[in-house]
């Protein structure tokens, strides 16, 4: 009499580590082989019978949207860390970089990204919700601290994170690519930019720069080949400028 009620829960345990097992492998033959694999080659890799994979994701893209909500939600996880322990803006950065490299290559995740409607079903449509809600607290978070332009969206963001998916999965060389990738999020922060004091002397150019035009006229300058390079185009400049900053 006490078998029954002891069996039950154990057959229940069976049927999640299952469904454990074969979520598992679908996320790495996806990864491996793309959305065309076949249920009954996944369940192969799973050690399990094609059956038990049916059981519990009745068409390959129950199964899909599963392995899509479960990549998504790993992603959501990993916003959290990020938010926890970075400051604002490289919080925001380190998340978008995370989420390019770890869906390259894959693009039916960039699909689901950027929301794709060929996806309406429930589960995939609340993981791409909690994907953009962490990802706008963390571009929230990131405006205030004045870490990025304030005119970026949400959905630029998604947008720029498919791309850069792309990008990162078309380069041969891998440290290329995500230096590539790197570069392509800078463009997002903010820059402070100082301009010069009205009448006053313009700054010094770099070193490795030549100034073109006279700091004081605005006259073409002379070019030399050998010596200092000039800033001024002639000694009635540079005394104008020199009385103005002892005026100042």
């Amino acid at each position: 009499m006490t078998a029954a009620p002891l069996a039950a829960p154990a057959r229940r345990a069976d049927a999640r580590r299952n469904r454990e097992v074969v979520l598992r492998t679908a996320m790495r033959v996806f990864a491996e082989e793309g959305p065309e694999a076949s249920l009954v080659h996944i369940a192969q890799r799973a050690g399990v019978g094609a059956g038990t994979v049916y059981r519990h994701f009745p068409s390959k893209d129950v199964l899909l949207e599963a392995v899509l909500a479960e990549h998504l939600d790993a992603l959501v996880a990993g916003a959290g860390r990020w938010s926890a322990r970075a400051a604002p803006g490289d919080a925001l950065f380190g998340f978008l970089l995370e989420v390019i490299e770890k869906s390259a290559g894959r693009q039916y995740v960039c699909d689901a990204l950027t929301g794709d409607r060929g996806w309406p079903r429930a589960v995939l449509a609340a993981a791409v919700r909690r994907f953009h809600e962490a990802l706008e607290r963390l571009l929230r978070d990131a405006r205030q601290a004045g870490a990025i332009r304030a005119d970026v969206r949400v959905d630029d963001l998604s947008a720029l994170a498919v791309g850069g998916a792309a990008l990162r999965a078309a380069h041969r060389d891998q440290d290329r690519g995500t230096r590539l990738v790197r570069l392509l999020l800078d463009g997002l922060r903010t820059r402070a930019v100082t301009e010069p004091e009205p009448f006053r002397d313009p700054p010094s150019p770099p070193r490795h720069e030549t100034p073109r035009h006279c700091g004081e006229c605005g006259a073409p300058l002379p070019v030399r080949t050998t010596g200092r390079p000039p800033r001024y185009c002639g000694s009635a400049c540079r005394q104008r400028a020199h009385r103005r900053r002892l005026a100042g």
